[in-house]
């Protein structure tokens, strides 16, 4: 029987999208999203919606209130108003009966919430908490009055599906049966919906019974009305849970390992782009992932290698689990390296001098700032006494002070609120301060008129890129002291001296 009713439960950076694209490409589909919080919620029905995607604005427009639902007190499906009211107050929750009306009428369940890795317990810092996703089987369990496929969308470690098929199984309802797939997302923040409107790929897992094989074909059916069958992948719920933090660690991987290489580069004189070109043409190789930077960030890679640490010690695999901890200690190496390099160069101390940091988010064309190295470096400039003057297109002031102000970065919010100030534009940023870092590849940032900046900063007026998006020579040539990643950068005064000929 097709799917004519999808649940989502978790409206964040997968829920959201992955289920606005359903909407859109499945319109005879009826897709509710689901989610706790009240605010998320709110945003998903306004104009500003709670994440930022090139493209989401416009699918979402298309399909809300038609087939595409938000939804966490009200029914939005269905006009809803409660029978007994005391005091102008509902005594039946609004936000229960949205969740079992949703649950109820489905016949496709995603559990799209987040997983992230453990802060305290067996397993802190490294395995991933299921408490979120062991919390959605228990509701799907208290209120499924029919037959359902309850879909895996979540990053979650292997063999999660059958913790929650035991969940499933343990509050059994006479009459009611699950099958459970693993349907891992391969979304990159920033080109989301590009990804899910030509994926390369979808991976769909279950169990190899007829009735496993079934649900799986009934999600296949789902996909085909946008995605070619051939790239639509099969395989047991194991493969499938696997190959998700297969992908996030091998692309990592890639990152740390042309890193690596950057730090060689700058002893040795050589290029890393070049070499990253060179490398790259390699076809057995090829280009992606190539391109050395102050390291890389976001809520999956680091989140997922860990948990493959923590499964491959789980499986007494020490010589695996050290393998995969070092693509997350050469990340970690070079975020600090990039921080030292800035420094140094200023002296040896930034002890009250302003800083500008263009750019918070972990990449360009996202709000997110999850595991962002510039978080990483505003807090190694914080800690030697820098002032910091921040700028990012996307990353709200209240996003930036939450991140600045964490216990994990500081012990003294009000202090860190006393030494960062955040900007509308990179211009104001810029004014007066002693040098510029650029954390992330904002196209903006390369369009800038720097000889404006170079004229309203401190002199010497210092540039570090870490993203390797700037002309360095031009800059250097209007007067700014640039550094880099992955390449020595030598002013020209100096190189016309080392290049004279020697005076006999």
């Amino acid at each position: 029987m097709p799917i004519t009713k999808i649940c989502c439960i978790g409206a964040g950076y997968v829920g959201g999208p992955t289920c606005s694209v359903i909407a859109l490409k499945c319109p005879h589909i009826r897709v509710t999203v689901v989610d706790k919080s009240y605010e998320r919620i709110a945003q998903w029905n306004s104009s500003k919606l709670p994440i930022y995607e090139p493209g989401l604005d416009d699918v979402v427009q298309q399909r809300r209130n038609k087939n595409l639902f938000f939804s966490t007190d009200i029914a939005q499906v269905r006009p809803y108003i409660p029978d007994v009211k005391v005091c102008g107050r509902a005594l039946l929750t609004r936000k229960t009966f949205v969740h079992k009306q949703a649950i109820e009428e489905a016949e496709l369940i995603f559990i799209s919430v987040n997983t992230p890795t453990k802060t305290f317990g067996n397993g802190k810092g490294r395995a991933a908490d299921l408490k979120y996703v062991e919390s959605a089987a228990r509701m799907i369990a208290d209120i499924a009055t029919g037959d359902k496929i309850v879909v895996e969308k979540s990053t979650v470690p292997v063999r999660a599906a059958e913790s929650i098929m035991n969940i499933l199984r343990a509050n059994h309802k006479p009459g009611v049966s699950y099958q459970i797939l693993s349907n891992p997302e391969f979304l990159a923040e920033g080109t989301a919906i590009e990804d899910l409107l030509n994926a390369d790929r979808v991976l769909i897992g279950g169990e190899e019974s007829p009735e496993g094989q079934a649900a799986i074909e009934q999600l296949c059916q789902v996909y085909e009305h946008w995605i070619p069958r051939k790239n639509i992948i099969t395989t047991n719920t194991w493969s499938s849970e696997l190959s998700k933090l297969a992908a996030n660690a091998i692309l990592a991987q890639r990152i740390s390992s042309i890193n690596s290489l950057s730090a060689v580069c700058e002893a040795t004189g050589a290029d890393v782009s070049e070499v990253a070109r060179a490398v790259g043409l390699d076809s057995r190789i090829g280009p992606k992932f190539m391109q050395a930077s102050v390291g890389f960030g976001g809520s999956c890679f680091q989140k997922d290698i860990l948990n493959l640490v923590y499964i491959c010690e789980c499986l007494n695999l020490p010589e695996v689990a050290a393998y995969w901890q070092q693509v997350i200690d050469m990340n970690e190496y070079q975020k600090s390296r990039f921080s030292a390099k800035v420094i140094e160069s200023l002296f040896n101390t930034v002890t009250d001098k302003k800083i500008s940091l263009l750019g918070f988010a972990f990449k360009k064309n996202t709000g997110d700032t999850r595991e962002s190295p510039a978080i990483h470096v505003a807090k190694t400039l914080l800690d030697e006494g820098a002032k910091l003057h921040i700028y990012d297109p996307k990353v709200e002031e209240s996003q930036i002070l939450l991140d600045l102000t964490h216990p994990s970065v500081t012990a003294e919010p009000e202090h860190v609120r006393e030494r960062i100030s955040i900007y509308k534009d990179a211009y104001s940023a810029t004014k007066n301060t002693h040098a510029i870092v650029i954390c992330t590849e904002w196209d903006e940032f390369m369009e800038l008129d720097f000889k404006r900046i170079y004229a309203d900063m401190m002199k010497p007026a210092y540039i570090f890129d870490g993203r390797k998006i700037l002309d360095h020579d031009k800059l250097q040539k209007i007067g700014f002291i640039v550094q880099t990643i992955g390449k020595k950068l030598i002013r020209s005064s100096i190189s016309r001296v080392w290049g004279s000929q020697t005076q006999m």
